[in-house]
């Protein structure tokens, strides 16, 4: 495997990991909506702060999500969603699929002979 692979196959894997808990895919789901400030994210799914700020943390490390801070107050903190790390699960699941349909053709054709 090439080192480019396997970075793929990290981000891959932490992409999963991330989206593997409820309230992270809940998170996804509005930022799909449009950009949101973390208070409005802990209130719309029912967190307390401290909660979402570890999911938060959990979805920036995993490079789903980016934080940037408006201009008039650096201490508000608003997330929006990074396209990449989709990008990446996308291609790996069409590959996965390509190959799943290869196997049962070849299946199919193997029983067909008999």
């Amino acid at each position: 495997m090439t080192a480019a692979a396997k970075r793929t196959e990290g981000r891959i894997d932490a992409t999963l990991a991330a989206l593997a808990d409820p309230h992270r895919r809940q998170v996804i789901e509005l930022l799909r909506e449009r950009p949101r400030r973390a208070g409005e994210l802990a209130q719309a799914t029912g967190l307390a702060p401290p909660a979402m700020s570890r999911h938060l943390k959990t979805l920036r490390q995993s490079g789903l999500v980016e934080e940037s801070h408006p201009e008039f107050d650096a201490r508000v903190r608003v997330y929006q969603l990074r396209a990449e790390p989709m990008v990446d699960l996308i291609r790996w699941l069409e590959q996965t699929e390509r190959m799943w349909s290869h196997q049962l053709a070849a299946f199919k054709a193997h029983l067909e002979q008999d």
